[in-house]
């Protein structure tokens, strides 16, 4: 059976998340209900991270086999055809080795956080931005980010209900900076723990708001306890914008 992946784009404000859910729309069931309807074959893809409700993405990618091998493009073609009135799109779509796995082959995935940072609140971006109107300092952010890069026990930014079998992740990259009226976060790392991004996003913007110093940010790290963490950051800005093979 011939193996494909998918990169893929999604606006997450409509969806309950990446992974099916009986009754709730998701992009998985999107995706392969769009399956179904080109190929008459159910389908279920393997993704390379599970994003949460409201998440977007610009890099996502997916596996999936199909009894049949169609050209590439064809598929690319059906399933966006199929796709035209959700918030999915397909942007590349290839064969692959049938050992190849959307989620285990993958080594490293990249996330950025986008914060509109002025007074006036966003119309073109309404649920695809955190609209913050107290000015950030993100030269700050950044120093205070870099005491989150490389390996730590990230308990302080796991979710209570993560189910990673270890709170022990390597951060390998942790970059703010400022964008015009938008302050970017971005965060590198082979996997993620359950809304670690968002975690510490909203821990970061207690620095640049001035409320936490770049000490106090290395003292919630090191506390290893959840309740030493900032407000978590909505879902609204951020993104799974890559991942790497």
């Amino acid at each position: 059976m011939p193996r494909y992946r998918l990169t893929i784009e999604y606006d997450g404000s409509g969806y309950n998340g990446f992974q099916t859910q009986a009754g709730q729309p998701t992009v998985q069931g999107a995706i392969e209900m769009a399956l179904k309807a080109f190929c008459g074959e159910s389908i279920r893809i393997a993704a390379a991270g599970r994003t949460d409700t409201g998440v977007h993405a610009t890099g996502q990618v997916v596996s999936f086999d199909l009894e049949k091998a169609w050209p590439s493009r064809t598929v690319m073609n059906a399933l966006n055809a199929y796709l035209i009135e959700e918030e999915v799109s397909v942007l590349d779509c290839a064969e692959v080795d049938p050992e190849w796995h959307a989620r285990f082959s993958a080594t490293g995935r990249k996330y950025l956080y986008r914060i509109l940072n002025r007074p006036g609140r966003p119309a073109l971006d309404l649920g695809r931005v955190w609209h913050m109107k107290k000015a950030l300092d993100a030269d700050a952010m950044h120093e205070a980010a870099q005491a989150l890069v490389g390996l730590h026990d990230f308990t302080t930014f796991r979710d209570v209900n993560c189910q990673s079998k270890s709170p022990e992740k390597t951060l390998d990259v942790a970059r703010v900076t400022r964008v015009g009226e938008e302050v970017h976060l971005v965060f590198e790392a082979r996997s993620f723990l359950h809304r670690q991004v968002r975690s510490m996003t909203g821990s970061l913007v207690e620095v640049g708001l001035g409320r936490w110093s770049a000490d106090d940010l290395k003292a919630a790290l090191e506390a290893k306890d959840r309740a030493a963490c900032g407000p978590v950051a909505p879902s609204d800005g951020l993104y799974l914008t890559g991942v790497t093979y």
